[in-house]
């Protein structure tokens, strides 16, 4: 089963939001005089950095457009039309589906990232559409350091009818309710087990322990690799940042795929550009809003042409 074929699109392929991370204005704005000299060109590519698509994609596809043969009178439609080719291209290889098939097994996802990333919001959103589609869901509450994520997943626990596995107190090993977790999804006939960890960055080497442990832990249960996604959820609007917490968890465990948050708040869309070409991981989801049905699986044409402006 891929998880978010469950997840709502609009008819036409699109993120349902109101696209407020899309360049398009700025773009019909430096095409206004339809000349493609050096300084629109210049003035692109300081619109793509400024919007973190990153300079290594922003420079490729800067001499993409160099090298393409356009119209003497080049319009603002022609221009986005090109540009979200080449996004598309850069993006396409990271698009994946999340597939929580178990073959029988509790399949395990463990959700990393910084606090504030989004991770307890989007496990709940997953929770409660995978329950709708009666698939039987253990949650576990893994953030020991912070009781108000704990309450949070309990919301949403009850909201989605999971079981959720917490702390007996404060600060307790969060290796130990992951264990505990584990079990109860196996003795349970559970299909899923997601799991909540904290994402304190002040201390790496806590944060590398405890999230080392966790999976080592829990690998004693089952060693079966299949069975297994860590998912780093990243806060779209944080920008270039978005790549230093990808490249520090990706030390910590291997991340086996992204689900980026916040982008309708967000003119910083093209940190995804910048992602998928520098470490080219699995993009499974965006998030546009607030609602479960704002989780979206990610596609690389549909973005691509939002980030343009392209309807």
């Amino acid at each position: 089963m891929s998880l978010f074929k469950i997840f709502s699109k609009n008819k036409k392929g699109k993120p349902q939001s109101d696209r407020r991370y899309s360049i398009s204005t700025k773009i019909n704005n430096i095409f206004s005089k339809k000349r493609l000299d050096e300084e629109t060109l210049q003035d692109l590519e300081d619109l793509l950095l400024m919007n973190d698509v990153g300079t290594l994609s922003s420079n490729d596809i800067i001499q993409n457009i160099k090298q393409h043969k356009f119209s003497k009178d080049i319009d603002e439609n022609e221009i986005k039309l090109f540009l979200a080719k080449n996004i598309e291209k850069i993006l396409k290889p990271c698009e994946k589906e999340l597939d929580f098939s178990n073959n029988g097994k509790v399949k395990v996802a463990i959700f990393n990232g910084v606090n504030g990333s989004g991770k307890t919001t989007t496990i709940g959103k997953i929770a409660q559409r995978l329950s709708n589609e009666n698939k039987k869901v253990v949650i576990a509450a893994c953030d020991t350091f912070r009781a108000a994520a704990a309450e949070q997943l309990k919301v949403w626990a009850n909201r989605a009818n999971c079981q959720i596995v917490e702390a007996e107190k404060l600060n307790q090993d969060p290796a130990s309710v992951a264990f505990k977790a584990f079990k109860i999804a196996q003795e349970e006939n559970a299909d899923i087990l997601l799991i909540d960890t904290a994402g304190r960055l002040q201390n790496k080497q806590n944060l590398m322990d405890e999230l080392k442990k966790i999976n080592n832990v829990l690998r004693k249960i089952d060693d079966d690799d299949e069975i297994y996604e860590n998912i780093l959820v990243l806060d779209g609007s944080t920008g270039q940042n978005a790549k230093n917490q990808l490249e520090t968890f990706n030390e910590i465990v291997n991340i086996n795929g992204l689900i980026i948050t916040k982008l309708d708040g967000s003119a910083k869309g093209g940190i995804l550009i910048s992602l998928a070409q520098e470490f080219q991981k699995p993009i499974y989801a965006i998030g546009v809003g607030e609602n479960i049905e704002d989780l979206q699986e990610f596609c690389a044409k549909s973005y691509a042409e939002s980030l343009v402006g392209i309807s």
